[in-house]
């Protein structure tokens, strides 16, 4: 029999409507495809230059388990120039993505029964990754009246004395909500009194809108910074999710241990991708605010049509690369002749009938929400909302 545990483990939504959408377009399927959390554009050529310099010179063999020296020396450069973060190299583990960074720092934390509050809606991997580190998922229920943003207030009444970390994922993922410094300052605050660790998920860092700015919730105190972990990479930022890099900065005894955890379960990251996260952090960042240019017009323009559809409204998303849409509205309603008890139906029905792919909000605990990446061409985002324009239509 297959372990029970790995049984009770739900594959990723994201990843399940992304690969449907591209076995879709694999058969001639004319799909848009809303679904994936990963920028269109290409790695920047100064990054891929990098690379092919790597294999070419030969660093292609093991290198320190918890990632190399230099790369190490670059990310601390990084968090004190950025973030105004000091931390020194044996603090950082740098890891196979910012996943597997997660997945070191709960196998870290966690005994059994440990409790890991998770504001809803979050990002589909955390409730899994507890609990395939035999600890427990609390949700802490928000409300899109505050940006879908955990106030003291509601993690009070989540909270217990089995708690023993709380993830923080500011910008969000599914949401694009920021939040301010005086809302993390309450976190922090919040978290400090009861010894509560900080997994402070950052990866969407650099892509914010308007007047929206990043703050790191280990900025405000020692005390604050003894109980985060910080958990970066760049997949995001910089076009590179699939050279698996991420890293974590955290307290010297905690980097310890997930550099150990990691020496046994992936020997180390990457050697050429290694290589290649070096350049995109010491080389130009002029292309991260081009890529950042082009989301804002997107978002700004998928925001404003899906206002003006029947059926669906959102926030404005002030961070990422996602707009979360309420559908609310058009479930329990019929789309032609069939009900919609969720946004699961939703999204079925929307990908059968109009060949739209995007993603239902149950996995991010929000089921009457859906997901849609503007991490796509314009040309795909004004086709892809004419498609969702024609369906909702059809709602009654």
């Amino acid at each position: 029999m297959l372990s029970k545990k790995a049984l009770s483990i739900n594959p990723s939504p994201t990843m399940a409507i992304d690969s449907k959408a591209k076995e879709m377009k694999s058969r001639g399927i004319d799909v848009i495809g809303f679904g994936a959390g990963e920028p269109d554009f290409d790695t920047p050529l100064h990054i891929r230059e990098a690379a092919i310099r790597a294999i070419n010179e030969g660093h292609t063999r093991y290198t320190p388990a918890a990632g190399t020296l230099e790369l190490k020396e670059a990310i601390t450069d990084k968090l004190k120039a950025e973030n105004g973060l000091e931390y020194n190299p044996a603090e950082v583990v740098v890891s196979n993505g910012a996943k597997h960074a997660l997945s070191n720092v709960f196998t870290a934390l966690l005994n059994p029964g440990d409790e890991v509050m998770i504001p809803v809606p979050y990002w589909v991997t955390y409730p899994e990754l507890v609990s395939l580190n035999d600890g427990i998922p609390v949700p802490v229920e928000t409300s899109e009246s505050n940006h879908f943003k955990a106030t003291p207030a509601d993690m009070e009444k989540a909270y217990t004395d089995k708690c023993k970390a709380l993830v923080l994922n500011s910008p969000s993922n599914p949401t694009g909500q920021v939040c301010s410094k005086e809302e993390l300052k309450d976190i922090a605050d919040f978290c400090c009194e009861r010894g509560i660790y900080i997994i402070a998920d950052e990866i969407y860092e650099k892509l914010l809108y308007g007047s929206n700015s990043h703050t790191s919730i280990a900025g405000f105190s020692e005390r604050a910074k003894e109980l985060t972990i910080v958990v970066n990479g760049v997949s995001k930022s910089f076009a590179m999710t699939g050279w698996r890099i991420g890293y974590t900065a955290s307290a010297p005894d905690l980097a310890r241990v997930m550099a150990s955890i990691q020496s046994h379960t992936a020997s180390n990251p990457n050697s050429v991708a290694q290589k290649a996260a070096l350049a995109a952090l010491r080389g130009p960042q002029d292309c991260v605010e081009e890529m950042r240019a082009a989301f804002d017009e997107r978002r700004r323009y998928m925001f404003d049509q899906v206002q003006s559809l029947p059926h669906l409204s959102a926030l404005e998303p002030q961070g990422t690369f996602y707009l979360f849409v309420s559908v609310a509205k058009a479930i329990g309603k019929t789309y032609r002749g069939q009900k919609l008890f969720g946004s699961d139906d939703f999204a079925t029905l929307l990908l059968d009938s109009e060949k739209v792919a995007v993603v239902p909000g149950t996995g991010f605990g929000a089921p009457d929400y859906i997901r849609l990446s503007f991490a796509t061409s314009m040309d795909n985002i004004i086709e892809g909302l004419k498609r969702i324009g024609t369906f909702a239509g059809e709602i009654d």
